[in-house]
């Protein structure tokens, strides 16, 4: 049987973010495993380089020399160590895999012994768990740096425009070219008389450009300037504020400032219209625009936009649709004194449901009591044995229930409480504040009743229609029963000789 020709893939990785300084750059790998193939006679049949973090799965040059691995373009790997070919499990686990299946057959490392047998393939585990272990163990370093010097006041990052790190002190200074400039465009913008572009445009002839490949600022740039509290003396970091130490550029009172100027710029104007109460509020009987107002020979006039087309709908006056609002709030409106009999019989009934609540609720706590009292008991007769097992579970699912079902009452006396009233409550203080409203109020306070107790607010021939909430409309179809009773009976009522006799 022919001897399997040992051919070895090369790899060697050097993450730029990776800040340990002792791991070898890649051109040092290169020379380091080149000589020790040489001297161990392995045949290299491709080298792979890549400069990217093996933190997570996803490097393009490893899958491939795996993928190839897979194919059987070769049967090992060259590498300086473990934690150069993974520091993920997903990484590890598939190159343990192909040693498992014999894909990968030796692994070889200058600074580290692998053996494709149980022990080996298992030492080799734990050097992939040592090397997710110390990138793990170094972000969460990182970020408590990152914490502490937050509390601390120091900026952990690198220094915002206007601003140049002291790798000296760990801390940021005010950089005394581009500070100026940046503290120039606070106050001119501060002032209102500036858009944000040409406060761009001042900036960049005077020389401030980005960090990055020192382009132009942009629009966006300048507004995250005019926004970021650093520059005077407060940290956003994650969306959280700390209290910096580092010399501010501009005092507080000149960034207020410029959010004001910011905020109010922000918002769009539109142009100003002629302040009419229902204008927007009605719809077209007919075609479903919307009825507009405008004045004409000293009066407003209430007609449809006809956006949809030609409309055959007539214009009504302002003041007869404040007429016909002023009658339909009445038509839903109750008498004062009737109002505060009801309201009074309300709390009335209120007082009776909140003690017989305080009683059903203590009942249930009384029984809540006497049920936990029998879950003890239930214990102590089947440590006694007086009871089987089974018969203790079964009673004990029983009172179990029964408890829960008890809690869940309470629960819901706790939510209900007294507010099952407030419903009805509201409904008859409405009922008499639209009835003052429509004898003496504005038209514009009117209006907003007239929302409150219906919708779908149309207008054809000159009337109001409208779809009045459920508690209005019984309010209203009792206050025409109670007209059509009275009317009637005004009509019909015989009057007797005797004065007694008359009802």
């Amino acid at each position: 049987m022919e001897k399997l020709t040992m051919r070895y893939f090369l790899y060697a990785r050097k993450s730029t973010d990776e800040p340990d300084r002792q791991i070898l750059s890649i051109e040092a790998q290169l020379t380091e495993l080149r000589d020790y193939a040489k001297k161990n006679g392995l045949t290299i049949a491709r080298e792979f380089i890549e400069s990217k973090t093996a933190k997570e799965p996803g490097r393009e040059i490893f899958n491939d020399m795996m993928a190839q691995i897979e194919q059987g373009a070769a049967h090992g790997i060259v590498a300086w160590h473990p934690d150069r070919l993974a520091r993920n499990s997903i990484d590890g686990g598939r190159i343990i895999y192909l040693a498992d299946t014999g894909k990968i057959l030796e692994l070889k490392f200058p600074t580290f012994w692998f053996d494709p047998t149980p022990q080996g393939k298992f030492m080799l585990s734990i050097a992939f768990g040592q090397s997710k272990y110390y990138v793990d163990n170094l972000s969460e370093n990182v970020r408590r740096g990152i914490r502490q010097k937050l509390r601390n006041g120091i900026w952990p990052s690198w220094a915002p425009m206007g601003y140049v790190n002291d790798r000296a002190t760990h801390t940021i200074h005010i950089d005394k070219e581009r500070g100026p400039l940046i503290k120039k465009a606070f106050e001119l913008y501060a002032t209102g008389r500036y858009p944000i572009t040409e406060i761009r445009d001042r900036i960049n002839s005077a020389g401030l450009t980005g960090r990055k490949f020192n382009k132009p600022l942009s629009v966006s740039n300048c507004h995250y300037m005019l926004r970021n509290p650093i520059y005077y003396g407060v940290m956003r970091y994650n969306g959280e504020v700390y209290e910096a130490k580092h010399k501010p550029l501009i005092s507080k009172a000149l960034f207020d400032k410029c959010q004001e100027v910011l905020n109010r710029k922000s918002k769009t104007h539109t142009k100003t219209l002629k302040p009419y109460v229902y204008r927007g509020v009605f719809r077209c009987a007919t075609c479903g625009c919307f009825i507009t107002t405008e004045t004409q020979k000293g009066h407003n006039y209430m007609r449809c936009t006809k956006r949809k087309g030609p409309c055959d709908e007539r214009f009504v006056r302002e003041e007869d649709v404040d007429k016909q609002v002023r009658d339909l709030l009445k038509g839903v409106s109750l008498p004062p004194a009737l109002a505060a009999d009801a309201l009074d019989n309300i709390s009335k009934e209120e007082l009776k449901a909140a003690q017989a609540g305080e009683e059903a609720a203590q009942n249930l706590q009384d029984k809540l009591v006497i049920l936990t009292d029998q879950l003890g008991q239930l214990l102590d007769l089947v440590l006694q044995g007086a009871i089987s097992q089974s018969e203790y579970v079964t009673k004990k699912a029983q009172l179990v229930n029964d408890k829960k079902e008890i809690e869940n009452k309470l629960a819901a006396f706790a939510r209900q409480g007294a507010n099952r009233f407030e419903p009805l409550k509201r409904f008859y203080k409405l009922c008499v504040d639209v009835g003052e409203s429509a004898v003496s109020g504005s038209p514009a306070d009117n209006l907003q009743k007239l929302k409150n107790i219906g919708s779908n607010l149309i207008i054809g021939g000159k009337k109001i229609n409208l779809k009045f909430n459920f508690p209005a409309e019984k309010t209203r179809e009792l206050r025409e029963l109670a007209e059509f009773s009275s009317a009637k009976f005004s009509r019909e009522k015989i009057w007797r000789p005797l004065r007694d006799s008359n009802p």
